[in-house]
């Protein structure tokens, strides 16, 4: 700021000199000054300095305007981020969609005797909540099963899926929604353990009839 100040001064002092207001500073001589002597000014010369020294204190007045004017302005305000928000879903056990599954029941597989386990499905017989039953009742490999998978596929086609997981007891079971609809091949019914290797044998897939009588 001050180098532009005095650049801007050089620049006006410069200006009035081309303009023949600013005296020439020829050489000096100097006088021996008696008190009683008054000094006499050259006729214009007093109002010419008058007239440098306004227009100096106008431009340093000028020249701190500005600065302070640089030193005021208002600082950016920091960005802020806005925080995305994270949805987190919960798979249901059971659960019901409407697929185009198969309802005729297929082959099953045999457990080796060291990985068997004994599984009980039967309607409840309720025709106001209709579900279908399926409970552990214990085997040899009752402890080396990793989990029970069942799958139920109403005559509806409305297809029904629960888990059964470790650690697994006799007597644990699990209800899944069926349909009352009268006969004998109405809803079929399919059950899965998982190996300690993590396959996935079928051993059982049957009809399951609403009511036996």
């Amino acid at each position: 700021g001050i180098r532009e100040t005095g650049v801007i001064t050089g620049f006006l002092r410069f200006f009035l000199f081309l303009s023949g207001e600013l005296p020439v500073i020829h050489a000096v001589k100097w006088y021996h000054i008696s008190p009683d002597t008054s000094l006499i000014y050259p006729p214009g010369q007093n109002s010419r300095m008058k007239k440098i020294l306004m227009i100096t204190t106008v431009l340093v007045l000028c020249t701190v305007l500005v600065l302070a004017a640089g030193c005021t302005q208002p600082a950016t305000p920091p960005a802020t981020s806005t925080p995305t928000p994270t949805t987190t879903t919960a798979a249901a056990t059971p659960t019901a969609s409407q697929t185009a599954t198969s309802s005729t029941p297929g082959p099953t597989q045999t457990l080796p005797p060291s990985w068997n386990i004994e599984v009980q499905v039967q309607s409840n017989g309720l025709s106001y909540d209709p579900q279908i039953i399926v409970s552990c009742q214990g085997g040899m490999g009752l402890n080396a099963i990793q989990q029970i998978d069942v799958t139920v596929t109403g005559s509806n086609g409305v297809v029904v899926t629960g888990v059964m997981k470790k650690p697994l007891y006799k007597g644990q079971e699990i209800s899944l929604r069926s349909t009352n609809a009268p006969g004998d091949k109405t809803d079929r019914a399919e059950v899965w353990a998982t190996t300690p290797q993590g396959d996935k044998v079928k051993i059982f897939d049957a009809y399951v009839p609403f009511r036996t009588y």
